[in-house]
Order: structure tokens, then sequence, then C-alpha cells
């Protein structure tokens, strides 16, 4: 169980499903070569990939390559279908860090062969969150520093305002396509710099006005000797 600090509480992290944006930074989209999408290029990650601060993402034997995805997480506070964009923040409670691991290799090797990436975002611990939660009404984050860290180094720094599609338009295309259920997380895309994590890296992603998310990384080999 992943419970997250939130107003004088907790808020206890169980959502039914992921969606995660691709390509929601125009840099980012560059640096992997493709095209600045016209509409929200969505996929889903499974729940089961979810761990909580400090805690440690594990590298599958599966993938010779990891990435590091640092992304702002829309948590939304209310079930709706079809939501209209101007009633699109009425759904949300509130806002975190989410890091959106991706076994690059494997991905790039499905793209090839036109397969789906399911595998490549869909290992356990591929999608660290926290450290908290934000009250909506408590940050405005249209233009908030995003960035992470690997052993100190700046590999990402961006900010919020550089998004393609901003929160209100990612809620009402996917609400179009399917339920939001309340607790459900939106993950809206990652700035580029993106690049491979190794065995024994530690991570910081941070979010300004959220904080910072930390994760250790282990090999899965180095677990199962």
């Amino acid at each position: 169980m992943i419970r997250l600090p939130f107003r004088d509480g907790f808020y206890e992290v169980k959502p039914s499903k992921i969606i995660c944006l691709g390509r929601n930074y125009a840099e980012h989209a560059k640096e992997l070569g493709h095209e600045i999408p016209k509409e929200p290029v969505i996929f889903l990650k499974p729940p089961s990939a979810l761990i909580g601060p400090e805690e440690t993402i594990i590298l599958p034997r599966k993938s010779q390559r990891v990435d590091h995805e640092v992304e702002l997480a829309v948590i939304i506070g209310k079930k709706g279908k079809n939501i209209p964009r101007a009633k699109a923040m009425d759904h949300v409670l509130g806002y975190t860090i989410l890091m959106d691991l991706t076994a690059r290799d494997i991905q790039w090797e499905a793209k090839e062969k036109g397969l789906p990436w399911t595998v490549a975002k869909g290992f356990d611990t591929f999608g660290p969150i926290g450290p908290r939660v934000v009250d909506k009404r408590e940050l405005d984050v249209n233009d908030l520093e995003i960035g992470l860290k690997v052993n100190g180094e700046v590999r990402q720094l961006s900010r919020t305002s550089k998004m393609i599609f901003k929160i209100d338009e990612i809620i009402e295309y996917v609400s179009s396509i399917m339920t939001l259920e309340k607790g459900d997380i939106i993950a809206t895309g990652t700035p580029e710099g993106v690049g491979p994590l190794r065995h024994g890296d530690f991570v910081e992603a941070w979010i300004e006005g959220i904080g910072v998310l930390k994760e250790k990384v282990l090999a899965e080999r180095s677990i199962l000797c």
C-alpha cells in the first residue's frame, strides 16, 4: 500500500488505471525522433508498477536499457465521462510526481515490429510516485520547474508551461475515450533529457511546489544472485 501525505492526513494511492501521455513536450518528441502530435498520445501503465518514495527501482533482466522520465501526475478526485474542458478541473483532486520508467530497448524493438509496447512500461517498480499529494487549490501547476537528477547530475530540467496539451485538454480527451474513475492517475508527459539508469544509481525527481521524489536503483540480477 502506498500512502502519501495529503492535507492534514494521508492519501491512499489506489488507481484503477494510470493514463500516460507521450510526446507532450516538444523537445522530448524531437529527441526521440518523433513529430509533435496534433492530439494527445496516450497509453496505459498498470497500477502494479507503482512504488512509493524512497523505495527501489528494479532494472529487469529482460532489458538492457531503462530510461528515467519525470512527469507531473494529476490525481482524479471525481468520476467522469465526456468531461468538457470547462469542467475538467472540477474532477481533479491534486498533483504529485510520477517517474514513468521505460525499458527503451524493448520499446524500440516493439515499435520496429509494429507491436504494442506495454511491456516496456509495465514492469514492477516502473512507476515511482510521491513524495506527497498537493491539493489542486494550493498549487497553480501551469508554470512550475520540473527536473530530475541522477547521482546529483541534472538530466532533465524544464517547466510545465512547455506541455503541448494542458491538463484540461487532456482530461477532456481521455474522458471522451474512457471513464475516469476517482483515484485514477494521469501522467502528463516528460520533458527532454531522458536517459538510462544503472545499478547503484540514486534518482531525485522534483517539481516546484510539490517536492522531491527520491529512489535508489538496483539491477534485478543483483537481488537474485
